[in-house]
């Protein structure tokens, strides 16, 4: 079994990507080829929280009200009537509104969840407008990202956890903490295992700044060792990443034992033999 559950069925310029455009179940099938091609058997689609209005009712970030344009219901009425996707969410962790963030959750019958933290506060660790990298101070920035990492996974929201050292995205266009950094990996272990979530190990940093794949070799050592189960993703916004450098990722779960990967239906997780479809 292979999967990819982080999928996107557009870009982010909200202007360029207006749903009645993309989400077709003609867009959803060039998708589907592609997972078909390259033995990919449970897809899914996790669209960002903030794309939908009724995001608004958990946080009023300017960065949401710009993207926030779509319904979200109509959003999993599309996918549940007119595709053969597994329905997901990508639910931004949002410090202390987490009882809004999960009544929206709740309220919608979903195959999987995913956790992502892109902000911390108001400001953002993957976007030049909102950038808390001003600070400059690079262990400060790890550690506020992965203190939130684990606190997100904590609460019980989430079946996995994506990107989760998305941290170092920029690569060196941004300055990385000396010395061992399994010093920060670890202040987020104990709120995964207690809100046991997978871990995502996604392609998509791969083709960011940092050239690696998500997470870094040692911080997914941590989460093995600690029991965490693996979800396998390539964060796809165009149908040509649907699975891309799986092989890479493959190598590297091999290379540390892994051999099962979780598949998600209703919010209930199974382990399958890692393994591409016939």
């Amino acid at each position: 079994m292979l999967t990819d559950y982080h999928v996107h069925l557009r870009v982010d310029d909200v202007a360029s990507t207006p749903a009645s455009a993309f989400f077709t179940p003609a867009n959803a099938e060039r998708y589907r080829a592609v997972a078909e091609e390259r033995g990919i058997a449970e897809l899914g689609v996790s669209e960002h929280v903030h794309r939908f209005r009724q995001a608004l009712d958990v946080w009023e970030h300017p960065w949401w009200r710009r993207n926030a344009v779509d319904d979200l219901d109509e959003y999993c009425a599309f996918v549940r009537e007119e595709t053969d996707l597994k329905l997901g969410i990508e639910a931004d962790f949002v410090a202390g509104r987490e009882d809004r963030m999960a009544s929206l959750i709740e309220a919608r019958e979903w195959d999987y969840v995913i956790g992502s933290v892109h902000f911390i506060r108001d400001d953002a660790v993957d976007m030049e407008e909102y950038d808390i990298w001003r600070s400059g101070d690079a262990d400060k920035v790890w550690a506020r990202y992965f203190d939130t990492l684990g606190e997100a996974a904590r609460t019980g929201m989430y079946d996995i956890i994506a990107h989760p050292d998305l941290v170092k995205v920029w690569g060196p266009d941004r300055p990385r903490p000396d010395g061992d950094l399994r010093r920060f990996y670890e202040r987020a272990i104990e709120g995964m295992v207690d809100g046991d979530v997978a871990v995502e190990v996604s392609t998509a940093g791969l083709r960011k700044r940092a050239r690696e794949i998500y997470p870094a070799p040692a911080f997914l050592e941590l989460c093995l060792e600690a029991g965490l189960p693996v979800a396998l993703s390539s964060d796809a916004h165009v149908p040509a990443d649907v699975g891309r450098d799986y092989e890479r990722a493959l190598e590297v779960l091999a290379g540390l034992g892994v051999r099962e990967l979780c598949v998600f239906a209703g919010r209930e997780r199974r382990l399958e033999p890692i393994g591409a479809a016939g």
